[in-house]
């Protein structure tokens, strides 16, 4: 099925995507490993929620941990230009008979909740409050170095669907992969800010959040994480890589939280920021694709993500699948 032509005039602005809120089980294990472990920075917290950034992130937050009776992922965070764009993308969502409530949140001024048409729950809003700035505060970056949030990537039960949607938006393709047989995509990688994604759709039971990524600074912060990792009782958290994408040309490294959210470690894809950028396409089948070089992924990479509240699951009907590792 051929890419949908990139909207450069979409309907409302988005700037990038902001924060993800993460429904976990155990709150004080939650901190010892994105605090303690990866080295995100808390920003404000107390016995039901805490709030974290990365070093050179200057709103309130990146990842919001609740506590909850299960695990699961409450919303994902999008920031759009101004008050004007986002009453803007209120109506358009409306328009779409997608349901929009208006919502207050700590830390932050208007905001909407709704969801996309496949069931994700999400978040818009223009203003959230700015903290002062910590990147140059070199006493501060413990664990991984974690700079900022750099995307999402879900599960997808109809990736073209997906890029139909994201694409009507404003997300522009930057690259995907296409099943040659069927002709149908089978994941896409998807741009606001200019990098090579914020969003991204894999194949299968979806909708479901794979993994929330993280920028660092160089791969050798990688090497450090898998050395304190392994010895500090995380050793079977460590899911896949390090290794270098094909696709984005990141360099990377998978890990699970301890409710077995998905975070991947990411450094050095490109710039994608030309609006007549054409997208880079892989066939399913050349095994460079997930893996440039390191060993191919494991099953659970294909099969586990964190479910999003509310929302069903619908299984995938292109049953094509890449190289899986023994």
């Amino acid at each position: 099925m051929p890419l949908p032509q990139p909207n450069l005039y979409p309907p409302f602005n988005i700037v990038r995507l902001s924060h993800v809120e993460y429904r976990v089980t155990d709150l004080a294990a939650s901190r010892a490993f994105y605090v303690d472990t990866l080295g995100l920075q808390v920003t404000d917290e107390d016995d039901t929620i805490i709030y974290l950034r990365a070093m050179e992130e200057r709103g309130h937050h990146c990842i919001a941990l609740l506590k909850a009776d299960e695990a699961s992922v409450g919303g994902l965070g999008f920031k759009v230009f101004d008050e004007d764009e986002l009453d803007k993308a209120a109506a358009w969502f409306a328009g779409q008979d997608l349901p929009v409530a208006w919502v207050e949140r700590p830390f932050m001024g208007r905001a909407f909740r709704t969801r996309d048409p496949f069931g994700i729950p999400l978040e818009f809003y223009c203003r959230m409050d700015r903290l002062p700035p910590i990147h140059q505060k070199y006493k501060l970056y413990n664990g991984v170095k974690p700079l900022r949030i750099d995307h999402f990537n879900m599960f997808a039960s109809d990736v073209d669907a997906s890029v139909a949607f994201y694409n009507a938006i404003g997300f522009r393709v930057t690259e995907y992969t296409e099943d040659s047989e069927s002709g149908k995509v089978w994941a896409a990688w998807m741009h606001r800010k200019g990098g090579v994604h914020d969003v991204a759709f894999t194949n299968g039971t979806g909708p479901r959040l794979h993994h929330t990524a993280f920028w660092v600074p160089t791969p050798l912060n990688i090497i450090d994480l898998l050395d304190l990792m392994s010895t500090t009782g995380y050793l079977a958290n460590i899911e896949r890589g390090p290794g270098r994408h094909g696709i984005s040309n990141a360099f990377f490294l998978y890990v699970r939280d301890p409710d077995g959210h998905r975070i991947e470690i990411y450094c050095s894809d490109y710039q994608t920021v030309d609006p007549d950028l054409e997208p880079i396409r892989w066939d399913l089948k050349d095994p460079q694709r997930q893996t440039l070089w390191g060993a191919p992924a494991p099953r659970s990479w294909f099969e586990e993500g964190s479910v999003f509240e509310g929302a069903a699951l619908v299984a995938s009907e292109l049953k094509a699948q890449p190289i899986i590792a023994p």
